[in-house]
């Protein structure tokens, strides 16, 4: 199969006028772009494959992070993620992966560890390194794609593409991890969102593949619109009155094939305890922006990583105001994720929102 790296989330783009290409930490210092990689010392790549409709999506740490996660779905698909329990020995990590294929995709793991590998990355066993690289995955085999592969299915050289383009640029809607993602009613994908609390950078990357619905009713409103900054996913608000069915519960699929990825970064310098506490009140983000959530039916979790370019926020007001914070970011990015994505070309393929509402205002 074709394995297809993002070509804007590459890391090595052409220069522009002869002027070099800035590295992340000088991009990560120049105007926000609402996206993941604001925070200094995080890339991010995609690679996808568009008839078999699914991807990989690595964020890659400069430097290893301090990370920890939270599950809340009941039907989750990880690798490594045992780790990541604060009581566990390992602080930090390499990277995570983000990966479509369902079980297949854990593999994707592999192919990121294979590329920070040859760069020498990994946590130090004697003469050995070891690269440390969570994974998580979402079902997106039954999207109308061409599963059928060789022997091993193709995640591994996707996760391997994906982490040798990782860059502070960032595709959003269907790339990546994203890239055969669906919802209820629209097509999912890849969103991403930042903000800023005092001197500390947050950001969120989510691939979103829900069981519920990220907008209210039928309509072009999203469940996230509170929270939308300068009319990132269309500026549209919320009806008012609320449509008589908007509260009424629907969902696709069956058990184990919707899940929701998230990722959240800062450059704070956080503990394990207190990484752990961020992706705790980062889940908050789903509930806002995705009805239902966190079901039986879905494999919802959020990794928070902390690169520590920033000093640690006071451990209790300031964390709580980083967790809220970051809670806003990802219901964001999470709307984001739909109102970017294109729709995939098959019969009876998930419509996108953008084919029903970009030119509603």
């Amino acid at each position: 199969m074709r394995l297809t790296p993002n070509p804007t989330g590459m890391g090595l783009t052409p220069p522009i006028g002869g002027m070099p290409v800035p590295n992340s930490d000088i991009l990560a210092a120049m105007a926000p772009r609402n996206l993941i990689t604001d925070v200094a010392g995080v890339t991010v790549g995609h690679a996808d494959d568009a008839r078999l409709a699914s991807g990989v999506t690595a964020v890659v740490f400069d430097e290893p992070a301090v990370a920890s996660i939270d599950v809340r779905g009941g039907g989750t698909g990880t690798r490594e993620s045992v780790l990541l329990d604060p009581s566990m020995t390992i602080e930090r990590i390499d990277a995570i992966a983000l990966s479509g294929g369902s079980a297949f995709g854990l593999e994707a793991a592999a192919g990121v560890m294979a590329r920070l590998a040859e760069q020498g990355r990994g946590f130090a066993i004697r003469t050995a390194r070891v690269p440390i690289v969570p994974g998580a995955i979402l079902f997106d085999l039954a999207n109308g794609g061409d599963k059928t592969w060789d022997r091993y299915p193709p995640y591994r050289e996707l996760g391997y593409a994906a982490a040798a383009t990782a860059g502070s640029a960032v595709s959003l809607g269907t790339v990546g991890a994203g890239f055969g993602a669906t919802t209820a009613n629209f097509k999912g994908g890849i969103g991403s969102a930042s903000a800023t609390v005092g001197d500390i950078t947050l950001g969120a990357l989510v691939a979103v593949n829900a069981a519920g619905s990220i907008t209210v009713g039928a309509g072009p409103w999203f469940w996230a619109a509170p929270y939308e900054r300068n009319a990132e996913f269309g500026g549209h608000g919320l009806p008012t009155p609320l449509p008589d069915a908007a509260l009424a519960f629907r969902t696709k699929g069956h058990s184990g094939e919707n899940t929701t990825l998230a990722v959240i970064a800062t450059d704070a310098t956080l503990n394990k305890v207190q990484a752990k506490r961020l992706a705790i009140m980062a889940q908050v983000g789903l509930a806002r922006a995705i009805r239902p959530v966190h079901t039986p039916l879905d494999g919802d979790l959020v990794f928070a990583a902390a690169t520590g370019r920033r000093p640690p926020p006071d451990p209790i007001h300031g964390l709580a105001e980083l967790g809220s914070t970051a809670a806003d970011v990802l219901a964001r990015a999470t709307a984001r994720a739909v109102y970017e994505a294109k729709a995939l070309p098959f019969p009876g393929a998930t419509p996108a929102w953008r084919d029903r509402f970009s030119a509603a205002r």
